[in-house]
């Protein structure tokens, strides 16, 4: 482990902030945010995460959120030359991504920068959303004799052929689970052509709401009734999708899954 004060660490830590809880962060983040000059977070990170930052950080807005009209190419290439212009002054530069870096985020884009700009840095893992979610609302992704693997998506799924929406499909009748991220803007489209693909299987959904946080909901539906109840919870976002035959929180599962136990 690289002491908090160690001279010879990378200037740039590109950092998993977690799930959105400062105390499910690793001791490492914790550190890096306690050293930091700068700090270039994303939409998702918490203000309870960057309450950690050092007394005095320069904290940068540098995230992205739906209905953003920025052309993302020319955001993540600000980002890119922030973070090298910082680090060329000496100043230790934390990126911070919600969940893990490399989950979703842009951080292969970030550090195939740094490294044609010849910038040191370090990556330090973070918990991802979507597994936190499972494992905070109690739903055992792999559980043995049932879940038999896990699949980590978006809702872009629902630009898929049906080729791909079927081999989804496929998995979810076998016993994977999918774990799905960036889902409720089109949930309708996803939720059609899964249920296309999947035929007559019962398939259920659990949609967790702000991860982590004080605010946490849970909403479970089978695949054809889950946008009528998200409809009613109106769950504020974000929101994780965790989708399977037994996709239910044993809190639950006699509701939903009562051959289960």
């Amino acid at each position: 482990m690289t002491p908090a004060n160690d001279p010879l660490a990378p200037l740039v830590s590109i950092v998993g902030a977690g799930p959105g809880a400062a105390d499910l962060l690793t001791v490492r983040a914790r550190h890096r945010l306690e050293q930091a000059h700068v700090v270039l977070y994303d939409n998702l990170v918490s203000a309870e995460v960057l309450a950690l930052c050092a007394p005095g950080a320069e904290l940068v807005y540098a995230g992205k959120k739906y209905g953003d009209q920025v052309d993302p190419r020319q955001r993540q290439q600000a980002i890119n030359e922030a973070l090298v212009a910082h680090a060329r002054r000496g100043r230790r530069v934390v990126r911070l991504k919600a969940g893990d870096p490399f989950v979703f985020g842009r951080a292969a884009e970030e550090i195939r920068y740094l490294t044609e700009q010849q910038v040191p840095y370090e990556v330090v893992p973070g918990l991802t959303a979507g597994l936190a979610a499972a494992s905070l609302v109690h739903i055992p992704i792999t559980e043995r004799n049932f879940s038999n693997a896990v699949l980590l998506c978006t809702a872009h799924t629902a630009n898929y052929d049906f080729e791909q929406l079927d081999a989804l499909a496929n998995m979810l009748r076998t016993g994977t689970t999918l774990v799905m991220y960036m889902g409720l803007s089109n949930l309708a489209q996803v939720v059609a052509k899964l249920r296309a693909a999947a035929g007559p299987d019962t398939v259920y959904v659990s949609a967790v709401s702000q991860v982590s946080g004080p605010r946490q909901r849970l909403v479970t539906a089978p695949l054809a009734e889950i946008e009528a109840a998200l409809a009613q919870a109106a769950l504020p976002l974000p929101v994780v999708f965790v989708i399977g035959k037994y996709a239910c929180s044993l809190d639950e599962v006699a509701a939903h899954l009562p051959s289960v136990s």
